[in-house]
């Protein structure tokens, strides 16, 4: 039995009177994919306001990792809910914080070190995690620079849109933004931005940094923090090679620069260990964690090592951090995780998925790269293979058409579909959203380079 019903092509009526009416009185600096109109949702199925419902794989923006309306954090909300709602962590005390904050420590990765050597700062957003992360990296260290990489995604604050070097319109009229910070190539090799081919190139990026920023202009003792995505995120769902970050490590952690991990997109076991960073064998000094954290609920967290959080009390702060209902539903999160292997079905459909989108991208011309870890794969589009040109209309086509066919799809960097469905993804949902995606690439790929074999969906 199918998952997928459309009973009107969408956007349908009631979506299109409500797609009106907010742009009358929201912000237009929202951007949004198509116009779905939410109605309901449960675990990987969405409903829209016209009775049309789809297989989500984009969870909501890799927030819903455990699944919309999840049981077991609705029940955790409300049962705080009905406790009580707020009382300002930053001026008073109760106790789940402290036992999401054990949690956290926990699975913090560890390379032999106690887990108690670690605390917790708590926020609202991925935005205010990375926040804290500047402020406590200056504060701690004493110094002024900062550095993070071309294509990265940290935020939209004054200070973490510093750091942010994704998209032009995500800075454009803002500056004066944060002196003192500066941005270096990622290991991006399907495109790599010194031209040279992996492993051949005996890590010339990391070169780069020493030999056009540390041995010029940017003295490495001013460095606070160097702020990484181990995958990024916005830049693509780009996966740098698996010794990349150990070789970054061992050059530049000997200068006293600290290493901020940024894990709102990536952690809480969407790649199939809790925190990506786990897949490359290093340990940051700070994690930055938001998006599924919460299981819908807005909360952030900022993970340090304890002899770094040297600030003194009124020094930072957030009213609404910390909430108890969304702490309650952050353990219920890390229970459901932990308790349904979330992680491990992460990896089985991750795998599952990787092998067909490679199969389809000896199929069809506009598949340029395929990668990822786990449930985060990127599908990179483009105009051939040969020219490598980004895809940007034909990776907006596909997500449409499949958004109109009941896939919830969408893309990041300049033309890379981001799969990125919930970690409860079965099977079954995967082979009917991948039937639906399949006949959006292959439309599109036709419309672009004409179709040299027969469009089949191949049997899995």
């Amino acid at each position: 039995m199918k998952a997928i019903k459309i009973v009107t092509t969408p956007p349908g009526p009631k979506a299109k009177k409500i797609v009106a009416e907010t742009n009358k009185v929201l912000s237009p600096s929202i951007a949004r994919f198509y116009p779905l109109v939410m109605d309901h949702a449960h675990d990987c199925l969405v409903s829209d306001v016209d009775g049309n419902r789809y297989i989500d794989f984009n969870s909501g923006i890799a927030v819903l990792g455990v699944g919309s309306t999840n049981d077991r954090v609705v029940k955790a909300a409300t049962e705080q809910l009905k406790k009580f709602t707020h009382y300002s962590y930053t001026d008073f005390y109760y106790e789940n914080i402290n036992e999401l904050a054990e949690k956290l420590i926990k699975i913090f990765p560890s390379n032999g070190k106690k887990k108690e050597d670690k605390q917790v700062y708590y926020g609202n957003s991925g935005t205010e995690a990375n926040e804290a992360a500047i402020k406590l990296a200056r504060y701690s260290t004493r110094r002024p620079r900062l550095m993070a990489y071309m294509s990265a995604f940290h935020g939209r604050t004054m200070g973490t849109m510093s750091l942010t070097a994704s998209k032009l319109r995500q800075v454009r009229g803002f500056s004066p933004l944060l002196s003192g910070v500066e941005h270096v190539p990622y290991p991006y090799c399907y495109r790599c931005p010194l031209k040279m081919e992996y492993p051949n190139c005996g890590f010339a990026c990391v070169d780069y940094i020493q030999e056009n920023y540390f041995d010029k202009y940017v003295p490495p003792e001013e460095v606070a923090a160097f702020f990484i995505e181990p995958i990024q995120g916005e830049g693509g769902y780009v996966v740098p090679p698996d010794d990349y970050f150990k070789e970054l490590f061992k050059r530049f952690g000997k200068y006293g620069i600290l290493f901020a991990d940024d894990e709102v997109q990536s952690g809480m076991g969407r790649t199939g260990k809790w925190f990506a960073i786990e897949h490359f064998g290093v340990i940051p000094d700070m994690i930055s964690v938001a998006k599924a954290l919460g299981g819908g609920l807005p909360i952030g967290a900022l993970i340090t090592r304890a002899d770094l959080m040297t600030w003194q009390p009124g020094s930072h702060a957030s009213t609404f951090g910390g909430n108890p209902v969304a702490a309650a539903a952050a353990l219920a999160v890390i229970s459901e995780i932990e308790e349904r292997d979330l992680m491990g079905n992460a990896r089985k459909q991750g795998a599952y998925i990787m092998n067909v989108f490679k199969e389809w991208r000896e199929k069809y011309e506009i598949i340029g790269d395929v990668r990822g870890k786990g449930l985060m794969i990127g599908v990179e589009i483009v105009k051939d293979k040969k020219s490598k040109k980004f895809g940007s209309e034909e990776a907006t086509k596909i997500t449409d058409l499949a958004w109109k066919k009941g896939v919830l799809l969408i893309t990041c960097g300049r033309s890379t579909l981001r799969i990125a469905p919930p970690l409860t993804i079965t099977r079954e949902l995967v082979d009917e959203a991948l039937e639906v995606i399949e006949d959006a690439i292959a439309q599109v790929n036709k419309e672009t380079v004409g179709s040299k074999l027969e469009i089949t969906v191949p049997a899995r």
